[in-house]
């Protein structure tokens, strides 16, 4: 195992300093700063992350995004709260969306009907396609 580098000060020099909890301790020669290596845990990858806060903007909920991306809600609620995430107050339209393979967004996009009166958003998920469209609430 490398010798960590100290967090606080970034110095190379650094000695060991004990076992706390099941982990090796060191100290900085520099600073005098003790200090545990950090734990590695599981990680997503970026690209899940931006794409789940997309989706959160767009007004789809925390579990429709897990169930999309397969990433856990509590995960989505995690970051949005580390971006600080507001989603734009409107009441007057929904989304609605689709998942798509490149054919079928190719024979979807042909229809002149999809296209008009709506706006629309098309991510990519991967190898699939995501259409995302807002439909108006009807006045009665």
């Amino acid at each position: 195992m490398e010798k960590p580098i100290c967090p606080k000060c970034e110095h190379v020099q650094v000695v060991k300093s004990g076992v706390v909890g099941g982990r090796q301790r060191f100290k900085c020669k520099k600073c005098g700063y003790h200090f545990t290596v950090n734990k590695l845990g599981k990680s997503i990858d970026k690209y899940y992350v931006v794409k789940a806060l997309q989706l959160y903007i767009e007004g789809i909920s925390y579990r429709e995004i897990e169930r999309i991306l397969g990433v856990s809600h509590v995960s989505v609620m995690n970051w949005v709260k580390q971006y600080k995430i507001k989603v734009p107050e409107s009441n007057d339209y929904r989304p609605t969306y689709r998942v798509l393979n490149h054919t079928e967004l190719v024979k979807f996009m042909a229809i002149k009907e999809n296209l008009t009166d709506t706006g629309m958003l098309i991510t990519e998920l991967g190898d699939k396609f995501m259409i995302i469209k807002w439909e108006r609430f009807k006045n009665r």
